[in-house]
């Protein structure tokens, strides 16, 4: 059970880390530009079925598909790649909120003083970095329990992409619900675990 907490503590937050690297610019630039058409796209986005992003992937990174030459499928960078993509909508809806409603209180004020609008927009990050950080979190919360794209484009290959949430399936579907059971207890745990680590870490 360690190794698989360690394999799906280390996959889901590399994938958040990546999901916010493109995430932060992508919400600059759709309040620089004003594009909140591009914002209720990705808030629509939030429901998708996971099973449909990772089967997406899978028709990407499949042998014979536009990006099996790379020979990711079935690797713990496809599922990175996947958990990243799955929770980019839900950042850039949550990030959009809390960077437009800081850059409108803030960042206008740099504005007016004559700086540039992306150094407002870097104010309003710097104002806002609290809530930012939840929405972070919350990213990270919905990427560790996450199971169709882990599935899908992991393969559930023992000691390598296994995670928990494919473990609680499989023991699921052998009957071993004792097993199941303390794998979900774990998940749960480490999901309220960060945001209310984050929370605490913010508080001091």
């Amino acid at each position: 059970m360690i190794e698989l907490v360690l394999r799906s503590l280390w996959i889901s937050g590399t994938a958040t880390l990546l999901a916010t690297a493109w995430s932060l610019p992508l919400v600059f630039i759709i309040i620089k530009k004003n594009l909140r058409s591009l914002v209720t796209f990705f808030e629509g986005l939030v429901g998708v079925p996971t099973v449909l992003v990772g089967l997406l992937l899978y028709d990407l990174l499949c042998p014979r598909c536009p990006l099996g030459s790379l020979g990711l499928l079935y690797t713990p960078q496809a599922i990175v790649l996947g958990e990243a993509v799955l929770v980019t909508p839900l950042l850039v809806a949550t990030l959009h909120t809390t960077l437009k409603r800081a850059y409108e209180e803030f960042g206008e004020l740099v504005l007016t003083f004559g700086g540039s609008e992306w150094r407002a927009l870097l104010v309003a990050l710097k104002e806002s970095w609290e809530e930012a950080l939840g929405s972070v979190a919350m990213a990270f919360s919905r990427a560790v329990g996450e199971l169709g794209v882990a599935l899908i484009v992991g393969g559930n290959i023992a000691g390598y992409t296994r995670t928990m949430s494919t473990a609680i399936a499989l023991y699921t579907q052998m009957g071993e619900f004792e097993k199941a059971t303390q794998l979900g207890a774990i998940l749960a745990a480490l999901s309220v675990g960060v945001s209310f680590a984050v929370k605490v870490a913010l508080k001091r």
